[in-house]
């Protein structure tokens, strides 16, 4: 990787509804949403802010932010 390029740190958005509101299990897998894949945590992180404003209305549908990069490299230590 060049020295004037980021290094690229790979962040997926996903989200649904979830089965109830304090936790992380979908109510239905099939329904998942994947929003996309992104190559840092800011762009990541627009896509999750727009997914989840616009479903607001509904208290159980929830958005992520998967931090990748950290699982195909757990040993890099990033912090994004």
């Amino acid at each position: 990787m060049s020295d004037h390029m980021p290094k690229q740190l790979l962040h997926l958005v996903l989200g649904g509804e979830l089965t109830e509101l304090h936790g992380t299990e979908f109510k239905d897998v099939d329904k998942v949403e994947m929003v996309g894949i992104y190559p840092n945590y800011a762009s990541a992180y627009a896509a999750w802010k727009a997914k989840a404003q616009h479903t607001v209305d509904n208290a159980h549908m929830r958005y992520f932010i998967v931090h990748l990069h950290r699982l195909l490299d757990p040993d890099s230590g990033a912090k994004d």
